[in-house]
């Protein structure tokens, strides 16, 4: 009489034994007891929910750090299946993913305390950190951490550490430390203080421009100034009388010059008063008067000497009384 059964006594191993290097080959082998014999197996890993791989044996060509962890196998026939204890594949590898870390981060102050970290991935676990400084060619410290308590301006530079296990070396990337001393600090205030200066000064400026008084450039303003000095007259003007040589039977001759403006280029008529002197013993005098008119613009020129007849020139005569 044959005995029928579900697959029993599954067992999983890996091969070749002992530790695993990073790109080697590994194969993994289940077996069990069956009858009938198991039909399929299914190869998985731990923490991953769908299968790896099917068939009895199941090979990794080229192992990576990736690849470290538990695997069991699954074995199944008609009457039922069943799963594997687990099989641990341990892959070593040298150090890698180096990288510093500096605390506190940003702005360093002289005479403040830095503390660099090193981290590494590695297996076995990294056994020696290295500290360096770039240009220098002894180490600093050792340890995953270095610590500089009073950090000076001969501090600053570039840090990097190597991590070191069984299976080999990595440097991590540099990092770059500046110290912010005394000098930083003032070309900070220095800036701050122009910044402030110029804002004042544009300041300033605004308000004298919006005080200024409007140019006299304006069409308008110009119109109003002229219209302003064209209302202008000139009157109630006093000659002295300058008595000829002649004083027999002769007239005196007063001049006197008075300016004026044509509104809109149109002449006005002047009235003028002239006092007289004291009556003389003389007969009847003639006394004239100047009137110059100045042009549309306003402006006073002199009189110029009456050697011609100048057609700008008002004559009047006043006729003095008799003594």
């Amino acid at each position: 009489m044959i005995l029928t059964d579900a697959p029993k006594n599954i067992i999983a191993s890996v091969s070749p034994s002992g530790e695993k290097m990073e790109g080697s080959s590994v194969t993994l082998t289940c077996s069990s007891d069956a009858n009938p014999p198991v039909e399929k197996y299914t190869w998985y890993k731990k923490t991953v929910t769908s299968p790896k791989a099917s068939g009895q044996s199941y090979s990794i060509t080229y192992i990576r750090s990736e690849d470290s962890g538990e695997y069991y196998c699954e074995a199944e026939n008609k009457y039922g299946l069943l799963n594997s204890s687990s099989v641990f594949v341990d892959v070593h590898y040298g150090p890698k993913n180096t990288s510093v870390s500096v605390s506190p981060s940003g702005e360093i102050v002289e005479g403040s305390s830095v503390t660099l970290t090193c981290s590494s991935d590695a297996n076995p676990p990294v056994d020696k950190y290295i500290w360096y400084k770039k240009t220098v060619t002894s180490p600093k410290a050792s340890g995953q951490s270095y610590s500089i308590t009073n950090f000076t301006s001969e501090d600053s530079g570039e840090y990097y550490c190597e991590a070191v296990n069984v299976r080999g070396s990595m440097n991590s990337t540099v990092l770059m430390i500046i110290v912010a001393g005394k000098s930083s600090a003032l070309t900070t205030s220095v800036g701050i203080t122009v910044v402030v200066l110029v804002l004042i000064l544009c300041l300033f400026g605004f308000i004298w421009f919006r005080k200024s008084p409007k140019s006299t450039s304006d069409p308008r303003n110009s119109e109003e100034n002229r219209l302003r000095d064209s209302s202008l007259v000139y009157h109630n003007v006093s000659g002295m009388v300058t008595m000829s040589p002649d004083s027999d039977n002769q007239e005196d001759q007063v001049y006197t010059n008075v300016p004026l403006s044509y509104p809109h280029h149109q002449e006005e008529a002047l009235y003028s008063t002239v006092q007289m002197p004291p009556p003389q013993n003389q007969d009847t005098s003639l006394m004239y008067t100047v009137v110059k008119f100045n042009s549309a613009s306003g402006s006073t020129q002199p009189a110029a000497p009456m050697t011609e007849e100048d057609p700008s020139v008002i004559y009047s005569t006043v006729k003095k009384p008799r003594t």
